[in-house]
């Protein structure tokens, strides 16, 4: 069965189209990733990224129609915890669920009950505490473990965020605007995390609005336009001025230094 999870693209959409409230968010998409692809969605606020988020992570759904149809890992149909031990999450959302009084170890063994706490109802296995330590540990910050989220750094709170998108020692993890929040200095510093993990043959992807943020290890790069897919392709041929302008609406001058692409 995991075999069989592994050779399959991670995700699979044909035609598909997901509403929210009156308005579609995403517009006849149709996009393959797979499980070993480092690859960055791209786009500004309001362009779909969310949806598309959300409709990987079974929290929206397409509109049913014959034509459409969606897929992750080769399966249409899921149990979502089953499904958040294969595909890791890292977003703003989990961080501002977290109560200000959890714990990094909370935090992260919080993954294997889908919650962002640990209750009293909550039980952690002696296997599931090892695990913990050891995500902590593979990312320099196991001394968190008892440390309150609310008195740690943005920069610390998004790496124990990560730890517990690891603790499922899953294929691929997904950034949901990684960088949100965070001062320079932890921004370089969660690029320096994000490049050893896509470095030790996980999958990573990037969601993001920022240019800058897109990882050297980064092959390829998906422009999302008002719920539709403007380029798609290798980094280098899809981060052109011509393309970001388009994407954006603004001019957009666009250059490169020691593997990242930035713009003014």
């Amino acid at each position: 069965m995991l075999e069989s999870l592994q050779r399959a693209p991670l995700l699979e959409l044909n035609s598909v189209t997901v509403v929210r409230g009156d308005v579609p968010a995403l517009r006849d998409v149709t996009l393959r990733i797979h499980a070993a692809e480092n690859v960055c969605i791209l786009g500004p606020n309001g362009c779909g990224k969310s949806t598309l988020i959300k409709t990987i992570t079974r929290e929206c759904y397409p509109l049913a129609r014959q034509d459409s149809s969606i897929s992750i890992m080769g399966k249409e149909r899921w149990n979502v915890s089953e499904l958040r031990s294969h595909l890791g999450i890292v977003s703003q959302d989990l961080l501002a669920a977290c109560t200000s009084d959890a714990k990094g170890l909370d935090v992260v063994l919080s993954s294997f009950f889908s919650s962002t706490h640990i209750f009293p109802h909550h039980h952690p296995s002696g296997e599931q505490l090892a695990r913990a330590y050891a995500a902590l540990e593979r990312l320099g910050i196991r001394h968190l473990a008892d440390r309150p989220v609310s008195q740690m750094s943005s920069g610390e709170s998004k790496r124990t965020l990560i730890a517990r998108a690891l603790v499922h020692n899953p294929q691929t993890l997904l950034f949901d605007e990684p960088a949100s929040a965070l001062d320079i200095a932890a921004q370089f510093q969660l690029r320096d995390v994000m490049r050893q993990l896509a470095q030790s043959g996980l999958g990573i992807i990037l969601v993001t609005h920022h240019v800058s943020e897109i990882i050297p290890e980064i092959d390829r790069v998906i422009l999302l336009k008002d719920g539709r897919i403007l380029a798609d392709g290798a980094k280098d041929r899809v981060l052109t001025s011509e393309l970001l302008s388009s994407l954006f609406a603004v001019p957009v001058q666009l250059f490169r230094s020691d593997g990242y692409f930035h713009i003014h």
